[in-house]
């Protein structure tokens, strides 16, 4: 177990045929999802998190794009309830899609504004993902108390010794170095919620 710290994980998905086609067909993933401390939940995740108080220490929202049926893990509610249900050390993370397409980049503006209404440290970063619109996506990182640049503990975290194929403690430093075109569209979205 690559994570012996985690006690349970709740995976909150709308489509079990989508579940069904991920164990069919990338099993080496999958298999995870049959782990005695993962909880597999067919519900709608702006439904299943309503009325939860603290009782998470994280919540990945990787969800589709923020239209049509995903739509709810975008709005105002989604963050507040996200909020609601983190414990006081919780961390929220989601995609924020992108700023080279318009309907994206206004997309990320709207969750960005949407969630710095909740939480007092939201911040984006960046990852280049080739087989994402553009390469270049963007997420988001909210808590209620923990600031990723500057609370990273990465002494104790190189001394896991877990291998990644990607992530290493420098690279989590430097994916808060946005680029300007992303700067000013944060800029926008504070303007916006003035």
């Amino acid at each position: 177990i690559q994570y012996p710290g985690i006690e349970s994980i709740d995976v909150v998905e709308t489509d079990k045929m989508f579940v069904d086609v991920c164990r069919e067909i990338f099993p080496e993933v999958a298999c995870g999802l049959d782990e005695e401390r993962v909880h597999v939940y067919y519900d709608d995740g702006l439904r299943f998190l309503r009325g939860k108080k603290s009782c998470y220490d994280l919540i990945i929202n990787d969800s589709t794009d923020p239209f049509g049926h995903t739509e709810g893990l975008f709005t105002k509610e989604f963050y507040g309830n996200c909020y609601k249900a983190l414990t006081e050390d919780g961390i929220l993370v989601n995609q924020h899609e992108s700023t080279f397409y318009t309907s994206y980049s206004n997309a990320m503006k709207r969750a960005h504004s949407r969630i710095k209404s909740f939480f007092p440290i939201a911040l984006v970063y960046q990852a280049h993902i080739p087989t994402y619109p553009s390469g270049h996506w963007l997420f988001g990182f909210a808590s209620k108390k923990y600031d990723p640049r500057l609370d990273l503990q990465a002494d104790w975290w190189n001394s896991l010794g877990i291998r990644t194929r990607y992530y290493n403690t420098i690279l989590h430093q430097g994916c808060f170095a946005i680029p300007n075109n992303v700067r000013d569209a944060l800029r926008e979205s504070e303007r916006d919620r003035r």
